[in-house]
């Protein structure tokens, strides 16, 4: 009978290992200036999805949300950025108070951490990466934030929560850098594999060097002005890539969006940003692309009515992603 029962225990141990390290097919890993999965190059270009977690009409079913990916994908989409705080109070689809991953002493809210592992596993499924922000400056800002011991807690669960899963990037804030570093050492002695990045400020903002030289990769906002932000930006990537050698996304580039939260003051085109893009391309960066498919809420013109950034819901958005799909044919990616 102990014969028996240390073999059962042992048969559980095993098969529970072997359940975790199965969650995840695909490995994204860095290689000189660019990333690749699973050993091949691979294309980091993406799209803003700030509200997966908590947006109804993705999480539905399984089905539904898989359709949605491969819809991406087949505009050039190969990661998505989704944040673990949606519980800002400005107005954007999905948003609540309790749209957070984060209980208020650090620990996780479960319905929420298993659905980031469902839109996790289907992107791992359909051969993509999450870009998972861990915290927000909007929510910041609103005195809506952890304290550093909640969130080393946070931290350190997140990481060990996620760690079977290799198609997954943490990105610690959008928009700032309070104790950047600090996250990246609790990360990092947990799963010291796990890429992690960061977005230091707002727009320009290319981050400082302590925290630049310790990350995988770097991903600022670069500059938005109104005026020929596609000749600007690219010198920005170019400048972080000289001086640090590792992988530059410019994350969220300049873009059409509301002027309220940062979007441009005057008219745009979808050609500004495919010049942008391409440029940034042109000097060896990678770009996420941002939209403004959720920051004026449910029923605006901008907005999807699924609150979903559907890449066909608007001519101008769907003009620049167009372009994305064809990145092979402009800019052939080369993992140095």
């Amino acid at each position: 009978m102990y014969n028996k029962g240390r073999w059962l225990l042992s048969w559980l141990l095993l098969f529970s290992c072997f359940v975790a390290t199965a969650q995840s097919t695909h490995t994204l890993a860095v290689k000189g200036l660019g990333f690749t999965l699973n050993g091949q190059p691979f294309s980091y270009t993406g799209i803003s999805f700030f509200n997966a977690i908590y947006n109804p009409a993705f999480n539905k079913e399984a089905e539904a949300r898989q359709a949605w990916l491969l819809k991406f994908k087949s505009y050039g989409i190969q990661v998505i950025r989704v944040w673990g705080q949606w519980d800002n109070t400005r107005g954007f689809v999905d948003t609540c108070p309790t749209c957070t991953l984060y209980m208020a002493d650090g620990s996780l809210r479960s319905e929420h951490l298993q659905t980031l592992k469902e839109i996790i596993q289907a992107a791992d499924e359909a051969g993509m990466v999450v870009l998972f922000v861990l915290f927000q400056r909007e929510s910041w800002n609103e005195n809506i934030r952890l304290s550093d011991t909640a969130s080393d807690k946070a931290v350190q669960t997140l990481t060990r929560e996620l760690q079977p899963y290799r198609n997954v990037v943490f990105q610690i804030w959008n928009e700032f850098d309070h104790r950047t570093v600090d996250y990246l050492k609790i990360i990092k002695a947990i799963d010291a594999a796990r890429l992690v990045t960061n977005s230091p400020g707002y727009a320009g903002v290319l981050g400082s060097p302590e925290e630049n030289g310790a990350l995988d990769f770097l991903s600022p906002h670069t500059s938005r002005k109104d005026d020929q932000h596609w000749e600007i930006a690219p010198k920005e990537i170019a400048y972080l890539i000289e001086k640090y050698q590792k992988p530059v996304v410019d994350d969220e580039p300049a873009r059409k969006g509301t002027p309220q939260f940062g979007g441009p003051k005057s008219a745009t085109s979808p050609f500004d940003h495919i010049i942008h893009i391409y440029r940034v391309w042109q000097v060896g960066g990678h770009a996420i692309y941002h939209h403004d498919m959720f920051q004026t809420g449910y029923g605006s013109e901008a907005v999807p009515p699924s609150g979903i950034p559907d890449p066909a819901f608007s001519s101008y958005h769907q003009t620049v992603l167009e372009f994305l799909a064809k990145q092979q044919r402009y800019e052939q990616v080369d993992v140095k």
